[in-house]
């Protein structure tokens, strides 16, 4: 059994004692994206639309870095500030996901990294 840590500039480095990603036994284990920019480090300016599709570009990245891929992903966890967003938040990611879309848990939370909107973790097949 070997795990592989997955970095990529394509997504902002972690802001913490955590790995972008894991591989491990056929499976990335992707760590929740934050709506940074990967050459700033700066959270985006702008609405949940615009926040949501940076942290899916993030994960997409990450994804790739690891050899994986968003039609890949079997399980993801949104985690939104409000949950008043959910339908501004659900529609840009199926536009991500449009075919076969992967598991999903939301859930509000109190409070994100950098005062974010909206942060997105997931699971994919190596």
């Amino acid at each position: 059994m070997t795990k592989r840590i997955v970095k990529t500039e394509g997504a902002p480095a972690a802001i913490g004692p955590y790995s972008q990603a894991v591989v491990a036994n056929g499976f990335v284990y992707a760590a929740g994206q934050v709506p940074l920019d990967p050459r700033t480090g700066q959270l985006v300016p702008g609405d949940i639309r615009i926040q949501t599709r940076r942290v899916l570009e993030n994960l997409k990245a990450v994804l790739e870095a690891a050899g994986s891929s968003m039609d890949k992903v079997v399980k993801t966890t949104v985690f939104l500030r409000d949950l008043n967003d959910f339908g501004t938040m659900n529609e840009i990611y199926g536009q991500y996901f449009q075919e076969n879309p992967p598991a999903r848990s939301t859930v509000q939370v109190a409070k994100l990294p950098r005062e974010a909107a909206v942060e997105i973790e997931a699971v994919a097949l190596a």
